[in-house]
């Protein structure tokens, strides 16, 4: 085997263990954020109300984070789970700027969406559309 080989195979892993580090903790962000959206806090109870959807939305958002939370843990499921939490965070950020009026509030959804991107692209042999690219 040949240096550069080596190098490249040194590389691969390490983005490989990268991916999984930063997984394991956004795993562990959505489903600590889910718990509140799941359990009635009242503080989310308003937050909802003010969204005017109702509060099945709320319920709907907190099982979306959950699901997406451990579908990152699952091999397999990576590059969904973090396809369908960048969806996710795509609304709140809309949610922010338009029904809030909170540009600034904004701007965590959207790194989230662009992180999330990045993940789904790292894991993207488990995604079908995008696995032959």
């Amino acid at each position: 085997m040949t240096t550069s080989s080596n190098a490249a195979v040194s590389q691969r892993r390490g983005v490989h263990v990268t991916l999984w580090v930063l997984q394991a903790l956004l795993a562990a962000f959505f489903a600590f954020a889910a718990v509140p959206k799941l359990i009635g806090d009242p503080t989310t109870v308003e937050m909802f109300g003010l969204i005017g959807l109702g509060q099945w939305f709320r319920y709907l958002t907190g099982a979306l984070e959950l699901l997406g939370a451990i579908g990152l843990l699952v091999p397999r499921l990576a590059g969904p789970a973090a396809l369908g939490l960048a969806c996710v965070m795509v609304g709140a950020t809309i949610t922010q700027l338009f029904v809030f009026d909170s540009p600034v509030m904004a701007l965590p959804p959207l790194v989230l969406v662009l992180v999330f991107v990045a993940l789904a692209w790292g894991r993207r042999q488990t995604i079908p559309f995008l696995a032959n690219r």
